[in-house]
């Protein structure tokens, strides 16, 4: 770890110091993100501790009034997320604080956040570029569009564990680099579809529970049409109930499709990199593209 970066930052009259997020209440961590509106239940925060790893800052009696986390995929990326910073503190220098501590302790390795309004002129200053905007979809799904037929020769089936090596192998190029840790963990909490020609994956999506109600991420596919197809059955599983997908894309078919079941754009969010490559794929030329999110914090 940098030792430039301050384990202790005074505010105001106060003291703030960092602890690591792993030995934090859940309780605790639940309540923080609710105090800023976001959903995530204790179950969320759990998810997230169990594949990354970051710092809370803690007040002179032990509350937590911030968070910050990165999430390793492989050796040379990582993407960054949870920053949370309770009202009292957000004009008062915790969220640059903690930021720097993610940033030593990323050192050499590419990163990737989803960045809110309020926090890009932070991450811009601490040398990350924007690149494409994220829609925040969610609300109460209605039955979907009926889409095109899925095409002769191809299957579209439930996905299990055995499937994690074709799983990875396609998302990799989507995603920008292999995160097969935690496409296992998604894939046991998740709900899974995927378009198979033969044994050859072409495209998933994956369904779980999530704040409100559940969200649909990651959605990987050569196309619209796939994209469709995969998250279908999904969305047909919950109508009349709360549903969320974080979309790369404004327009096209997909987009639209999403809309009319119901899941109008909420919000708007964008994606930040420090290097190129740490970009999402660009698809192309039959290559898979991801068009939903996991969630903002792994992209």
């Amino acid at each position: 770890m940098d030792t430039k970066i301050p384990q202790i930052l005074h505010v105001d009259a106060f003291e703030m110091r960092t602890a690591d997020i792993a030995e934090a209440e859940l309780s605790q961590l639940q309540a923080l993100s609710i105090a800023v509106g976001w959903p995530h239940r204790a179950a969320d925060w759990q998810h997230v501790r169990e594949v990354g790893h970051g710092f809370v800052a803690l007040d002179e009696i032990g509350r937590i009034s911030a968070s910050s986390m990165w999430f390793p995929h492989g050796e040379s990326f990582a993407t960054f997320g949870m920053l949370i910073t309770s009202p009292r503190l957000q004009a008062n220098g915790a969220a640059r604080w903690l930021v720097e501590r993610i940033l030593a302790d990323c050192a050499g390795r590419d990163l990737r956040l989803i960045s809110t309004r309020d926090a890009r002129r932070l991450y811009a200053s601490l040398g990350f570029r924007p690149q494409r905007t994220i829609y925040q979809c969610q609300g109460e799904a209605v039955t979907p569009p009926e889409t095109a037929a899925i095409a002769d020769g191809l299957t579209l089936r439930q996905m299990d564990p055995g499937d994690i090596d074709a799983l990875t192998a396609l998302d990799a190029p989507a995603f920008g680099v292999a995160r097969r840790a935690h496409l296992v963990r998604l894939l046991e909490r998740s709900i899974s579809y995927g378009l198979y020609d033969g044994e050859r994956l072409l495209a998933y999506a994956m369904r779980r529970r999530f704040g409100r109600g559940h969200v649909i991420g990651p959605v990987v596919a050569a196309s619209d049409a796939q994209a469709m197809a995969v998250t279908e059955p999904h969305i047909r599983a919950h109508v009349g109930t709360f549903l969320r997908i974080d979309l790369r894309f404004e327009t096209g078919d997909f987009a639209n499709f999403i809309h009319q079941s119901g899941l109008g754009v909420y919000d708007t969010v964008k994606t930040m990199v420090t290097t190129d490559a740490a970009s999402y794929g660009e698809g192309g030329d039959g290559q898979p593209v991801v068009y939903g999110l996991a969630s903002q914090s792994f992209g």
